[in-house]
């Protein structure tokens, strides 16, 4: 039952952003450039194990991250400008953020750094 109540409360809030973001794109943005996913996930972990050790170790794993998820704001608004499907260009993006957390993975392992 907990797990039904973890989907519902999660779907809510993305429909709930979604909406909002097709009436006024810049509460949309803000809204959705809250780290949703990450924010709830730190509040099912809390709530399911409450190790606090965890959601620090959690956290740091977030943060370190976040540059390639980045590029996919750049680079989507990019292909679009310059005309290429809709389609190709999330595929494009995603495949160049996939790509560059591999990257980072890849440069974290080497310098010694434990995400």
């Amino acid at each position: 039952m907990f797990n039904a109540t973890k989907i519902i409360i999660s779907a809510l809030i993305i429909f709930i952003a979604s909406e909002i973001a097709k009436r006024d794109t810049l509460v949309g943005a803000i809204i959705v450039s809250l780290p949703l996913i990450s924010l709830l996930s730190i509040i099912w972990i809390y709530i399911e194990t409450r190790d606090i050790e965890r959601i620090i170790s959690f956290s740091y794993s977030i943060f370190s991250m976040i540059l390639p998820s980045l590029s996919f704001f750049l680079t989507l608004p990019y292909f679009l400008k310059k005309n290429i499907s809709f389609g190709i260009s999330l595929t494009l993006s995603v495949a160049i953020m996939v790509v560059l957390y591999f990257g980072l993975a890849a440069l974290y392992k080497k310098i010694g750094y434990v995400v």
